[in-house]
């Protein structure tokens, strides 16, 4: 394939071969875990979204163990702004919370996963509390959309890395652009190993 022409590169395919990344169970759980854990300490964010789960998610009890839900986004948005701001403790999450459940509420998932990539990247950025980081996060771990290539600064470290080269955001797009619409993997392989 196209990795095998790319020196640098199939070396990282050879190490890393069959590994995939890991998604969300839904769009939906992404885009809630990407307004909490937004600048915000990890430890923090998860005991907002496990806050969010014993409040509002659904569960059942398998050979005496407890399995919870994420809460469903018509869960969310049938809870009041009072009540949010309760379990989560924070005002602005909250109101991010519920902005995201409104969204989600009426989303056609397979219009998210099928229409052009900047059709639905436009229509994530319009949710309050999503922004271009977390709308590339949702396309690419909640929704699999490979395509793309985010040109954060960590990504263009972990390229100049591998590629033994100094790399600049250009550089790094056109290298990615090889990769068509498995650039998102070629992304996910540079990030993980550099």
């Amino acid at each position: 394939g196209i990795a095998q022409t790319d020196g640098a590169f199939a070396r990282v395919v050879a190490a890393w071969y069959g590994y995939h990344q890991v998604k969300f169970p839904t769009p939906w759980e992404n885009a809630c875990w990407a307004v909490l854990s937004q600048r915000c300490p990890l430890p923090v964010a998860r005991a907002m979204k496990d806050a969010l789960v014993a409040r509002y998610g659904a569960s059942i009890t398998v050979d005496g163990t407890t399995h919870s839900a994420f809460p469903t986004a018509e869960t969310l948005v049938a809870a009041s702004s009072d009540d949010l701001l309760v379990t989560l403790r924070n005002t602005r999450k909250a109101a991010y919370i519920a902005s995201v459940a409104r969204a989600f509420v009426s989303a056609d998932e397979d219009w998210l996963r099928t229409a052009p990539y900047d059709q639905v990247e436009t229509w994530l950025r319009r949710i309050n509390g999503i922004g271009e980081w977390s709308a590339a996060f949702v396309l690419l771990r909640g929704l699999g959309r490979m395509e793309r290539v985010a040109l954060e600064p960590m990504l263009v470290r972990a390229a100049s890395r591998i590629y033994g080269e100094p790399l600049s955001p250009d550089d790094l797009q056109a290298r990615a652009a090889r990769y068509g619409v498995w650039q998102g993997y070629w992304a996910h392989y540079l990030r993980i190993t550099g």
